[in-house]
């Protein structure tokens, strides 16, 4: 399967308007943003876990990070409730469900091979102090790539010309880019060499952003 599988397009995708999906598990559906591969894929999902639901134990040979969008997402390493950033690495295992029920962004096969850093951080408590109306936290940075949560006050506008092309969530809020209005949801994927202009709405704006990765885009090694 191939979903948004050309990194040299410029991808924007406004979730909530995208069909639900059904995994191979009841209770957990998905919407799909980028995929290459079938089960066993180099995918970027939102993942809805109806409550009660749950996966089965597994590894995530390539490496697993995802963001708690809403509810609390549950394994055996704790509760992680919205607003919780998560970097499973590879060959890191887990038995993942939801008991209140919840939904996360998630991208999978997508981390270097050889790391093994695992943690997880609540995004909002990393924001360094606002400048010009943005806050920014670095969540991960690497020789590959740039992980950051970023919010911006009304009307503030960010600017990247960040060299492995850009990705970006909108968590809450609204900006406008390339003259869309992507609200929260929406999902922008720029390729190398583009830049990156918003200017956040009367609302403000919440964004999740990774950078340089593009460069690694391949489908998974199995």
């Amino acid at each position: 399967m191939e979903v948004n599988a050309n990194f040299e397009d410029r991808v924007v995708v406004r979730s909530d308007e995208v069909a639900w999906v059904a995994s191979p598990m009841p209770g957990v559906e998905r919407r799909m943003l980028d995929r290459i591969g079938d089960e066993v894929a180099r995918a970027t999902t939102i993942v809805r876990y109806a409550p009660g639901s749950s996966f089965s134990a597994h590894t995530h040979t390539g490496g697993e990070e995802f963001i708690v969008l809403e509810g609390v997402f549950q394994d055996e390493h704790g509760d992680f409730p919205a607003g919780t950033y998560v970097r499973n690495p590879p060959t890191s295992q887990h038995t993942p469900g939801s008991e209140p029920g919840c939904t996360i962004f998630v991208k999978l096969w997508q981390f270097d091979m050889d790391d093994r850093t695992q943690f997880r951080k609540t995004m909002a408590r990393e924001l360094g102090p606002k400048e010009q109306g943005i806050a920014r936290a670095v969540l991960h940075k690497d020789a590959r790539e740039t992980v950051t949560y970023t919010e911006l006050d009304a009307g503030a506008k960010l600017t990247s010309t960040a060299p492995g092309g850009t990705e970006m969530l909108v968590i809450a809020g609204a900006v406008t880019e390339g003259g869309e209005r992507l609200g929260k949801g929406a999902w922008l994927r720029l390729p190398q060499g583009a830049p990156l202009r918003v200017e956040a709405g009367p609302e403000g704006a919440k964004l999740w952003f990774k950078t340089g990765h593009l460069r690694f885009a391949a489908p998974p090694s199995v």
